[in-house]
């Protein structure tokens, strides 16, 4: 498993070792011992699926408030996303700032998204599956977001025109939005 450092504090992308011949390949996607020595306070508690079958199809921006936030492991098991993390812990000299990957089944790579981050993709392609897991249970209660075409954080989204879900389309701007991340 090979750490790739970003501009933002705790947020990496992790390429996982892939042995392929022939008949394909095989990685291990997942290993609690090896990624601990990189996140020593997570442990994961439930996976995530989703599947897109449009290709435009934008999910987010989306966290859950402390006590219940979030960190995520995302990967795509069928197609490609643009994935994209926005630092919205207010003590944080990069708040408001955000970035961009991509991920994809052919790369194999994956975001770990740490607490504190607003998080969302658009589908590259039709038939995506993402799969993510994540340290603490979903709690609709905590669950919050922020406008994907928020202005002031400029996001360069590959797409103008993006199939939201009519929760998503009603998302707040970072200026109105709730968060509770020092």
């Amino acid at each position: 498993m090979k750490l790739i450092d970003t501009k933002m504090k705790d947020v990496f992308l992790i390429e996982p070792a892939v042995f392929e011949d022939n008949r394909g390949f095989f990685m291990e996607s997942y290993n609690d011992i090896r990624f601990k020595e990189i996140v020593t306070d997570c442990t994961f508690v439930q996976d995530n699926q989703s599947l897109s079958t449009e290709s435009g199809v934008l999910r987010g921006l989306h966290y859950q408030l402390a006590p219940k936030a979030q960190t995520k492991l995302v990967r795509v098991l069928a197609g490609a996303i643009y994935d994209v993390v926005v630092d919205i812990r207010k003590s944080s000299p990069a708040f408001g700032q955000w970035m961009g990957f991509i991920l994809s089944a052919a790369n194999k790579r994956q975001l770990l998204v740490p607490k504190g981050f607003a998080h969302g993709f658009v589908t590259l392609v039709p038939n995506t599956e993402v799969l993510y897991k994540v340290d603490a249970y979903y709690s609709s209660e905590h669950e919050r977001g922020i406008a994907w075409n928020d202005f002031s954080l400029g996001i360069d989204w590959p797409i103008s025109q993006p199939i939201l879900s009519d929760k998503d389309a009603k998302l707040p701007l970072l200026k109105d939005a709730e968060m509770n991340f020092g």
